[in-house]
Order: structure tokens, then C-alpha cells, then sequence
């Protein structure tokens, strides 16, 4: 009888062991980084023109390229967050703030490392 207790606790011992390797762990990946082309660049196409976006008419700084974005989010970003009723709010023509979802594209985006 002692010996049926041994050898069913190597055989417990040994079954555990067997599923125990790193092949079978399951692996994080991370999320896709944000990217100009593929998140940012709709946004300004809706929420910045025509003011921003000289090909519709707009005379303002043009935030219609990587380049422009790049430079000024973090003034971009000041910007839309302030209240409609204060000084220097964007969009401007709107008449109201741009919704947290769209605001944290842009600071996903600053944290990805502005990448094209």
C-alpha cells in the first residue's frame, strides 16, 4: 500500500512538472503605437478645417501635414483642452470641446512618440 501512495505522488508530481514549460505561457503583445497617418491625421481633417487646412481655404497656420502637427501638438493639445468660453479654444468654429476620446488620440500619440 505504501508503495501505491509513492507512486501515484511521482506520477501526480511528474504530470505537473509536464505542463509546466514557457512554450505554453501566454505572450502580451502591445498595442499598435499610434501613428500620424492612421490617427491623427483624420482628426485635424475634421475638427481643424477649413481654418487650418489651406487647400479648403483656410489661412491659419496649416496643420495639414506631419511636419506642422509634429511641432505644435503641444500647443495643439493645450488648446483643445481648454472651455469653449476661454481665450485661444479650438476648434474655434465649434461650440464645443472636442470629446476626451479624441483629445487622448492626441496625447497617445505625443506618449507613442510621434511617429509618422
Amino acid at each position: 500500500m505504501k508503495k501505491y501512495f509513492i507512486l501515484s505522488g511521482i506520477a501526480i508530481v511528474a504530470l505537473v512538472f509536464a505542463n509546466c514549460n514557457s512554450a505554453k505561457k501566454a505572450t502580451a503583445t502591445a498595442p499598435p503605437k499610434s501613428t500620424y497617418g492612421t490617427n491623427v491625421s483624420t482628426i485635424m481633417m475634421n475638427y481643424c478645417s477649413p481654418c487650418h487646412i489651406p487647400a479648403q481655404g483656410g489661412n491659419k497656420k496649416p496643420f495639414d501635414n506631419f511636419a506642422n502637427v509634429k511641432t505644435d501638438i503641444d500647443e495643439i493639445i493645450r488648446r483643445v483642452e481648454m472651455n469653449p468660453n476661454e481665450r485661444g479654444f479650438m476648434p474655434f468654429k465649434k461650440p464645443a470641446k472636442l470629446s476626451d476620446s479624441t483629445i487622448a488620440v492626441f496625447k497617445q500619440w505625443k506618449a507613442d512618440g510621434l511617429m509618422e
